[in-house]
């Protein structure tokens, strides 16, 4: 019964007052090892591979069906590899595999832990916003990240292997679907995501410190975009699982 309950059993409605994506490159055949056997990362010209980091704000998060008054308010923190999946059925879908999630919230955590594998934790998250500068911090988590929204697109982050900004936003998630492995039972826990209005806006890095990046599997990841969107309603639907055989 509680593993049932794991699965993502209800669709969840939300909306998204801000989210901020940074995304980290790393080689190809560093990303890859991270993933089940039945994914494969989401490659830039077969040679980088791209993890990203993605700050939440939500409000009015439900069940879908239930009045948004009876939703609540959290700030989220992901931490996802971009991969490609392909089904049995030959459909080839694009999304996000979980690595942590985070939340500044006690009952996110036991909530998010009970109806999903997205191995949710406590930290503490400090949003400060002036003008045009968004500062996040956490020192439970290692945080510490400035932005600016310039009028202009800013230039790319130093390093960044992307050309330009319009082939950099297709990795500015999140993705049709966000990935969980059940090793368990060989499983692929699939949960499709609709949105609307989604309009990726690039930002101006001025600081950037992920602690969960300072792990060894990350080592030299290099800062390949940063993107915010707001005012975004979102909804995950039910997960689905389809079973990997090798």
């Amino acid at each position: 019964m509680l593993e049932a309950l794991k699965r993502h059993p209800f669709a969840v409605d939300a909306y998204f007052e801000q989210s901020l994506v940074y995304t980290y490159a790393l080689p190809l055949d560093r990303v890859q090892p991270l993933l089940p056997p039945y994914l494969q990362a989401d490659s830039l010209r077969n040679t980088w591979g791209f993890v990203t980091a993605a700050l939440v704000q939500t409000r009015n998060l439900r069940p879908a069906g239930f009045p948004a008054w009876m939703g609540r308010k959290f700030y989220l923190a992901g931490y996802r590899i971009f991969v490609r999946f392909k089904t049995r059925a030959g459909k080839n879908l694009r999304g996000l595999y979980i690595l942590q999630s985070e939340t500044d919230k006690r009952s996110m955590c036991w909530l998010g832990n009970l109806f999903t594998h997205y191995r949710y934790s406590l930290t503490d998250i400090k949003h400060v916003q002036s003008n045009d500068e968004i500062n996040i911090s956490t020192v439970k988590s290692g945080l510490d990240i400035e932005v600016s929204n310039l009028e202009m697109y800013p230039d790319l982050p130093v390093g960044s292997p992307f050309a330009n900004w319009l082939e950099a936003c297709r990795y500015a998630g999140p993705l049709p679907f966000t990935f969980t492995w059940l090793p368990h039972t060989s499983e692929l826990l699939m949960a499709a995501g609709v949105r609307q209005h989604w309009q990726p806006w690039p930002m101006q890095v001025n600081r950037c410190q992920v602690g969960f990046l300072q792990q060894p599997a990350f080592d030299g990841a290099i800062l390949a975009n940063a993107f915010a969107v707001e005012a975004i309603p979102y909804r995950w639907k039910k997960g689905i699982t389809e079973r990997w055989n090798p």
